[in-house]
């Protein structure tokens, strides 16, 4: 199953189709998006870590895909995003052991897929 690359498909069309009907919106938000994940004080990676942990928190799947992806093209690595999923579970208790593995399979596909190492999956003896 995919979380990353499936949710972007299956939002495509509609997405396209709402943009059409509301252009202006999809402009201003456009610009927005643009404008706060331009690298500042802050680089582009960790802006975009940021908004892959909020997506976390906010249960977005097609905002993990996009800041996922978004993550991987600005180099962040798969510890880096296991640890901003970590934060994401830390402030939002146990809905984020739902979408942190959600979140890290979508990272580990765009990883991939841009030529990174595919996740390994560890154990715990415990």
């Amino acid at each position: 199953m995919t979380y990353g690359k499936a949710v972007r498909e299956e939002l495509r069309t509609p997405a396209r189709e709402l943009r059409r009907a509301i252009p202006d919106v999809y402009r201003g938000y456009a610009e927005l998006h643009g404008a706060t994940l331009r690298a500042g004080a802050l680089d582009v990676k960790t802006k975009e870590l940021i908004a892959f942990a909020i997506a976390v928190g906010k249960q977005c799947d097609g905002c993990i895909a996009a800041h996922a992806q978004g993550a991987v093209n600005a180099g962040a690595t798969l510890q880096e995003a296991a640890e901003a999923i970590g934060v994401a579970i830390l402030m939002n208790g146990g809905p984020g052991t739902v979408y942190g593995p959600r979140a890290y399979a979508a990272f580990g596909e765009f990883h991939t897929a841009a030529g990174g190492s595919t996740p390994t999956v560890t154990h715990d003896s415990r």
